[in-house]
């Protein structure tokens, strides 16, 4: 039940508060079709920059024009940002601490067709461990939109990732995001979903018919995974003692990874990661096909659920 991708939500929420901040310019990487950055162009061509086929070249300009008093939303695939470019994101926007929005898409197994080179399955992991990098995921059209002006106000730089894909609604009222902060979308005392991205719909079907089954679940999406909302996960550590976490994205790194620190320091129990499991992954015919052969299907969320709550006995 696919709505708006999330990358034309964004491009067309990137447009739309492109007329409320003027200092907004967006820098395409020669894919702007791709990543729907094409909607701002269309409006605001004088505040677009096709750098071309140079994703390191891309970085640098849009550092520039942050030296220069612009807010740069960068744009390309996530893939070839956050390993193609990586050492001037580091050098020249982290180290410096610029003030450049790196709206990463095709994020993910979303890219399904293209294969391990374009899969962006590290980037959460590699990103998060950059001094000063904020790292924000949303879960659907609605919540990107609220996330454009947060980001495009917020100083500092930001890693946005972005799915090619659609995915349900999970907000069904404008959500109050704020960075450093989780949602919690469902209350339960037995077992606690942590997801982010397309994998929070997934999460909350299998809330349901755990729920079904006499299992109370409490389900958090924690679209800031730096800086993480560890009061929230010490909260339900101690509420549920039983933690399944949920991402499309290695199991090694990402929100599992970041998830587990804070476990592991403050409040051991029992925690199952949902997400690719150190391999690469395949092509597809879509994006739904990966991730159920990759072990991010519905069934294998109620196997984690049921998993931990063995373990917490």
């Amino acid at each position: 039940m696919g709505f708006l991708s999330h990358r034309e939500a964004f491009g067309r929420s990137l447009q739309e508060y492109g007329g409320i901040n003027k200092h907004i310019v967006v820098l395409d990487a020669d894919t702007s079709s791709s990543t729907m950055s094409r909607i701002f162009a269309e409006r605001y061509p004088e505040r677009f920059i096709n750098v071309g086929i140079a994703e390191p070249c891309l970085i640098d300009v849009s550092v520039g024009m942050a030296l220069g008093g612009y807010i740069p939303f960068v744009n390309a695939f996530s893939a070839l940002l956050s390993l193609r470019a990586l050492e001037q994101i580091r050098t020249c926007i982290a180290y410096a601490n610029m003030n450049v929005k790196i709206a990463a898409g095709y994020s993910g197994l979303s890219d399904f067709k293209d294969g391990p080179t374009h899969h962006s399955i590290m980037d959460i992991g590699i990103m998060r461990m950059l001094p000063g990098m904020t790292v924000i995921v949303p879960a659907d059209e609605i919540e990107i939109k609220e996330w454009i002006p947060i980001i495009a106000e917020y100083e500092g730089p930001i890693y946005f990732r972005l799915s090619r894909a659609g995915s349900e609604v999970v907000h069904k009222t404008k959500p109050i995001l704020e960075i450093g902060k989780g949602i919690v979308l469902r209350e339960g005392d037995d077992v606690c979903i942590i997801a982010v991205g397309l994998m929070v719909s997934r999460c909350l079907q299998a809330s349901e018919l755990l729920a079904e089954k006499g299992v109370s679940v409490s389900v958090v999406e924690m679209p800031s995974i730096k800086p993480l909302d560890e009061e929230l996960i010490l909260d339900m550590a101690s509420k549920t003692k039983a933690f399944v976490t949920a991402e499309e994205h290695s199991i090694i790194g990402g929100l599992g990874g970041a998830v587990a620190e804070v476990l592991a320091s403050k409040h051991p129990i029992p925690l199952e990661r949902i997400g690719i499991k150190d391999t690469f992954a395949r092509t597809a015919p879509d994006p739904d096909s990966l991730l159920d052969a990759y072990g991010m299907g519905v069934d294998e969320i109620i196997m984690a659920c049921n998993s931990v709550l063995e373990r917490k006995k």
